[in-house]
């Protein structure tokens, strides 16, 4: 049993495309309670399941984009993480994880280091804890511990990893890895699900910062010399730790898997069977939510009829389905996915057609989120564009101006505070003000409920980048 703190670092750099349209990249499948009915969301599952007295407070590790979303999202749920690392550009896990090392090690050489990405489903969380257990022991050790899901099927979306003899110093449960394989075709599946020797590949690790550290220096100095400069160089946001954007740029974009694991002769892995997915698809959900007697799996306000085997999501309107077999079939408010169950993995092609096509329904929902509330789009035209504003209690949007367009904002809940040029002045429920185009402007919400107010833009351009701000509270740009 190891007495020393497990130090989580989560991992929540992803995009999640294959579940789109629920899951876009300005908010991905991380930040969405796609599982269960508690309404926890898959990041904050993930930071939960490590809220344990021998785990210390996780160090996570975004994109700068969805600094505020992972921040509120752990507040929500009362964790208070060790630190959040932000990566000024996407370099794959490798890099991502030397920062965290380094940032760890310069508090303990040797802390051990559970890293998770943050949008993972485990159903089985005992076994999970038991297995961490054992992979900490050979991690003390020195080992670089991998985790293996037990197979139940002969899948092929996954990479496999081969076990070998047990691990030395008679660990239960923890073995040397003989090699790692890349996704095979189904033949080759189903003679790795016959053998026993094989688990799939989860992304999940555990090992010392100190040898991670230095495993990087054999096999990936250019990487690590990279972290470290961006380290050396970041500078404290708020709560955030920002890494020098041109030092972490120069780092090479490879996994854990490539640059260390498959290199180095110290990798072991723990076989587990603990209900995990990795929600790579619609698909996956279908295969673990709990299913009606047609074998269907209905969320939301959705109607079905001579329907088998099929997933139906209805995130806004209600959706109706009828003499449609094995289908998946999720509809947001501003946009409608169908697709054969069998092949629900195509929706990050149809996701990569979006981007091309310079359509922004592959970034954005119709409610954006902001560290200070969020905002809905209602409707939209030519020389007009109509809002619904949240501000959450004691938080203002930045004191700004715009050059193309003009702004009327009607109060519909809640007390707003604002400023408009030299003048500042309450507004209450049902009243309204008017912000001329070019006029210095602010909104704050000084109550102690949500302030709602519909804000009615009118102008030749009405894009969110026509903002001029000059005073701001959560560090974005001037």
């Amino acid at each position: 049993m190891i007495n020393s703190s497990i130090h989580p670092v989560i991992l929540s750099g992803g995009s999640g495309s294959r579940l789109w349209p629920m899951s876009r990249a300005g908010y991905p499948k991380q930040f969405l309670a796609l599982h269960g009915d508690d309404g926890i969301t898959m990041l904050q599952a993930t930071a939960k399941r490590v809220q344990r007295k021998n785990f210390s407070n996780p160090l996570l590790v975004c994109n700068e984009e969805h600094r505020f979303i992972l921040a509120e999202q752990l507040r929500q749920v009362a964790i208070e993480p060790d630190g959040i690392i932000l990566e000024p550009v996407a370099r794959n896990t490798a890099p991502a994880v030397a920062a965290a090392a380094l940032r760890l090690s310069e508090k303990q050489a040797d802390a051990l280091m559970l890293v998770m990405p943050s949008d993972h489903v485990i159903l089985d969380e005992a076994s999970f804890h038991e297995a961490v257990q054992a992979a900490a022991e050979a991690a003390a050790g020195g080992a670089l511990v991998t985790f293996g899901i037990t197979p139940t099927q002969p899948e092929t979306g996954y990479g496999y990893i081969q076990r070998g003899q047990p691990w030395a110093g008679d660990i239960n449960g923890v073995f040397e890895v003989t090699r790692f394989v890349e996704k095979p075709d189904l033949k080759t599946a189903e003679q790795y699900l016959e053998s026993g020797d094989y688990a799939w590949n989860s992304g999940i690790f555990l090992f010392r910062a100190d040898t991670y550290i230095n495993a990087l220096e054999a096999f990936q100095p250019e990487m690590l010399a990279a972290a470290r400069a961006a380290l050396e160089n970041s500078h404290e946001d708020l709560n955030f730790c920002r890494l020098d954007e041109a030092a972490f740029s120069a780092s090479p974009s490879d996994s854990i898997d490539y640059a260390v694991m498959e290199q180095t002769d110290n990798a072991a892995v723990v076989p587990v069977d603990m209900g995990w997915s990795d929600l790579g698809a619609w698909s996956a959900l279908w295969d673990i939510e709990e299913k009606d007697e047609q074998g269907n799996v209905a969320t939301g306000d959705v109607l079905l009829h001579n329907t088998r085997n099929s997933y139906v999501h209805a995130d806004h309107a209600m959706v109706a389905v009828s003499g449609l077999d094995d289908v998946i079939v999720v509809a947001t408010d501003d946009a409608v996915l169908v697709v054969d169950r069998h092949n629900a993995q195509g929706v990050k092609d149809l996701v990569d057609q979006l981007k091309r096509e310079g359509r922004g329904e592959h970034h954005l929902h119709t409610t954006v989120h902001r560290p200070w509330g969020s905002y809905r789009g209602i409707d939209m035209g030519e020389r007009h564009q109509v809002k619904r504003i949240t501000v959450k209690p004691g938080e203002k949007l930045s004191l700004q101006m715009h050059y193309h367009r003009a702004e009327h904002w009607i109060v519909a809940s809640g007390t707003a505070l604002v400023t408009c040029g030299e003048k500042e002045f309450l507004l209450r429920e049902n009243e309204s003000t008017f912000i001329p185009m070019g006029e210095t402007h602010r909104l704050e919400n000084p109550g102690k409920v949500p302030l709602d107010i519909i804000e009615v833009q009118s102008g030749s351009y009405l894009g969110e980048d026509d903002i001029v701000r000059f005073e701001d509270g959560y560090g974005r740009a001037k």
